[in-house]
């Protein structure tokens, strides 16, 4: 293709890129550095007509088995980066949360702890209001600059209707940056508050197997009478479930691992028949919160 800037490469693999290591190619990949560099690849996948596909940490992301057709986008680079200035952190928009989180507490600011335990960048951090254990990120957000074909502009946390798991930011628009405004406090402390924060995902959460973070949102229905996802999932017999070389974890049963040469079908049949079970059980849909890249078959008993 004429015009294609630089770095862009073909036929990139994207499994390897996600936790659950799972799907096809990328048919075209870059890691832009710069803004600069990210308005200049946006632009040309506007112009071309090629879609667009942001890949983070790879920890909420399932690929499609046929791979995805268009541009995917890792930040590298100063668009992964991570630094200070006084009370604020500013972070690339593909900078890894828990990182930013442990080289705040190195610094002694605190309000970022939540992070410790959200396994994906501030980038996606952000598009998902991504919250965890009591933290709120809307609270120390202080502004983020977006990326589209036609420039890099700021918005401030006001203008990004965060509600439940969403934010306003639509397809073309990237998180090249994001400032956090935190506060002092003792860095030690802080440090014992991540090392507890850690331990209690530990003893949660599955670690150190192939897996995305969790599969279906909490459910904000009265039926669900408080309860999460993942207890949801378990009450109508889904954990420890298998489809092909994919399972509910044992000890989560909002956890899908690839504990077998999994395709991503598998792992969409097992989705399937979980928010099918709970359907049964609950009357309640579940919505899924793993993002998909690419062009997916939802399997027939997907739709309740």
């Amino acid at each position: 293709m004429s015009g294609t800037p630089a770095g862009v490469q073909p036929d990139h693999p994207l499994a390897r890129l996600t936790t659950v290591r799972t799907g096809g190619a990328a048919e075209w990949f870059a890691r832009p550095a710069t803004e600069p560099e990210l308005v200049e690849l946006l632009r040309w996948a506007d112009v071309e007509g090629i879609a667009v596909g942001l890949i983070g940490s790879g920890s909420n992301l399932l690929v499609a088995d046929d791979g995805f057709h268009g541009l995917a986008i890792k930040l590298d680079g100063d668009l992964a980066s991570i630094e200070r200035d006084g009370d604020r952190v500013f972070c690339g928009g593909g900078a890894r949360l828990p990182s930013a989180a442990a080289k705040a507490a190195g610094w002694g600011l605190s309000g970022l702890e939540f992070g410790i335990n959200i396994p994906g960048t501030a980038g996606g951090a952000v598009r998902m209001n991504a919250n965890a254990y009591g933290g709120q990120l809307a609270r120390v957000l202080d502004w983020i600059e977006v990326s589209t074909a036609a420039g890099t502009e700021r918005r401030e946390p006001q203008q990004l209707g965060f509600s439940y798991r969403r934010s306003n930011l639509r397809s073309g628009e990237v998180v090249s940056r994001a400032s956090f405004r935190l506060r002092p406090g003792d860095p030690a402390a802080i440090r014992a508050t991540l090392a507890t924060m850690r331990e209690q995902r530990r003893e949660a959460q599955p670690s150190g197997i192939k897996t995305f973070g969790s599969t279906f949102k909490n459910p904000d229905d009265e039926r669900a009478e408080g309860r999460s996802a993942g207890q949801l999932l378990d009450a109508a017999g889904c954990r420890g479930l298998r489809h092909g070389g994919a399972r509910f974890s044992e000890k989560h049963a909002n956890f899908v691992e690839n504990f077998d040469a999994a395709t991503s079908a598998d792992v969409l049949e097992l989705m399937a028949e979980g928010r099918r079970r709970v359907h049964e059980r609950f009357g309640i849909e579940l919505e899924p919160e793993v993002q998909v890249l690419g062009e997916v078959s939802w399997p027939s008993g997907w739709e309740l």
